[in-house]
């Protein structure tokens, strides 16, 4: 199975001039807690997260209402290309200790690979995932 057959790809986006606001209004209308940062053409420029915006960006005192997403987005984002075997976009998820991957298609954003989405195909891949992504305390 490829992980273009079970991924995810009705996805969400914002610009990089996004004020933190906005993009955590929609996460949450969207009932979602990261989005993908994409230019005007699609390309992918980064992720921006719940986490990037209560942690990081209001505890270093940015102002929700004036800074750019771009400010404090994730800029590396782990991706994997529609085509790749889901074994494989399994084993990169947990050895890189993630819950998501951006799928790319042509250089593009195809759609996001989640746990939930590897649950619907195998519950050992998924629950594999999760382990590894998992924090223990």
């Amino acid at each position: 199975m490829k992980v273009r057959d079970i991924m995810t790809t009705r996805v969400e986006s914002v610009k990089p001039t996004t004020v933190l606001r906005h993009a955590a209004r929609r996460m949450s209308e969207f009932n979602v807690g990261s989005m993908p940062v994409v230019d005007d053409n699609g390309k992918l420029l980064g992720i921006i997260t719940d986490r990037d915006i209560s942690v990081y960006a209001i505890a270093m005192g940015h102002d929700p209402q004036s800074t750019e997403v771009q400010k404090v987005m994730t800029k590396d984002v782990i991706t994997c290309i529609a085509d790749m075997d889901l074994a494989d976009a399994a084993a990169l998820m947990k050895n890189k200790h993630i819950r998501r991957l951006a799928v790319m298609d042509n250089d593009l954003l195809a759609g996001f690979l989640s746990v939930d989405d590897l649950a619907r195909a195998s519950y050992d891949l998924a629950g594999a995932v999760l382990e590894a992504a998992t924090p223990i305390h």
